[in-house]
């Protein structure tokens, strides 16, 4: 780990409750370094902990255990020194709904030493034409939108996103991910938690992927999708002429066979595979006989919902012709 970092954590541990079978370990043993200047991603399905670390790398919840520091600080013992530095982006920011978007941006440049100018920050994230409407009235994309100017609005030297393009158009999410692109290119740190692996891909310059509160998989976009076959190998020719390689994003395969190695999930969210069942996804691949899952009423073949498990991250990437992988494309590759 780098220990020059402009944030390190060692051996993070956070647990929520009491001692014992009462309490739930949420972090468990996180160690990742973030240069200056660079885009940390923390990549993971809901319940993997992307969250817990990111509160207290904001000095919002206290570790555990382990050493967290944030620009050479203790985010929570010693908040007030690093507080005026960073930037915060919630899942939801909670603003006041009577007040205007223009009078929140007041209101929150009112606790900063130093902030840019409020139509500035609103501008940079495409509301200044929504200043005089109250926070109420905006739509939920328009919302997220108002959280990254409030992220912003202070020049923070550190920048914490949570899922900040979660609701957002893709035209507005395009746009989100230029405005992040000029901030670091500025020299802002940024951490950012995502579901979209075109996101990381696209913006990570190093990520984590986090499942059961571990990070499973870390290093280079490329790194991680390194780490596992190529989509164009194993995938069966029809599925291949269907989507066309080219919509495949390595990441968001690689990212797949990382959970689905660990979990066994499907499309259902069950377990119809078992943990371990992606370390050998040709042979899986290649796999006829059908096992009923123990959760849901799927019959199909294992490597049927295999196709579909790793197909719901391909349709999330760019393509439109990824929307039309479902159960149809998937049987007439495995008669």
């Amino acid at each position: 780990m780098d220990d020059n970092g402009v944030i390190t954590v060692r051996d993070l541990r956070r647990r929520y409750g009491g001692p014992g079978g009462r309490g739930f370990d949420a972090v468990r043993g996180v160690t990742f370094s973030v240069r200056r200047g660079e885009l940390f991603a923390l990549l993971g399905t809901n319940g993997a902990g992307k969250t817990s670390v990111m509160e207290v790398l904001e000095g919002l919840a206290p570790a555990a255990r382990g050493a967290v520091r944030v620009l050479g600080c203790d985010p929570c013992r010693e908040r007030a020194l690093v507080q005026r530095r960073m930037g915060i982006m919630l899942q939801e920011g909670g603003f006041a709904p009577d007040l205007t978007v223009a009078e929140t941006g007041r209101m929150w440049a009112g606790t900063l030493s130093a902030p840019r100018p409020v139509a500035e920050a609103l501008g940079l994230v495409s509301l200044g034409h929504r200043a005089g409407v109250a926070v109420r009235s905006l739509s939920g994309g328009e919302r997220r939108r108002l959280d990254l100017a409030m992220a912003i609005l202070g020049r923070p030297e550190v920048l914490f996103l949570d899922e900040p393009t979660t609701g957002l158009d893709q035209e507005s999410r395009r746009r989100t991910w230029l405005l992040i692109r000029e901030l670091l290119g500025a020299g802002t740190t940024v951490v950012l938690t995502t579901h979209y692996l075109e996101e990381a891909e696209e913006l990570a310059d190093r990520l984590a992927i986090m499942y059961q509160g571990r990070i499973v998989r870390a290093g280079t976009p490329a790194e991680v999708a390194a780490s596992q076959p190529a989509a164009e190998s194993v995938l069966p020719a029809l599925v291949k002429a269907e989507i066309g390689t080219q919509h495949i994003s390595s990441l968001s395969w690689a990212a797949s066979l990382a959970l689905l190695d660990l979990s066994g999930d499907c499309l259902s969210g069950c377990c119809g595979l078992g943990p371990g069942d992606g370390g050998n996804l040709a042979a899986l691949l290649d796999e006829r006989p059908t096992r009923r899952c123990a959760v849901c009423p799927s019959t199909e073949p294992r490597q049927l919902r295999m196709f579909l498990f790793v197909g719901r991250a391909i349709k999330s990437t760019n393509s439109s012709k990824c929307a039309r992988l479902d159960v149809l494309s998937a049987r007439r590759a495995w008669p």
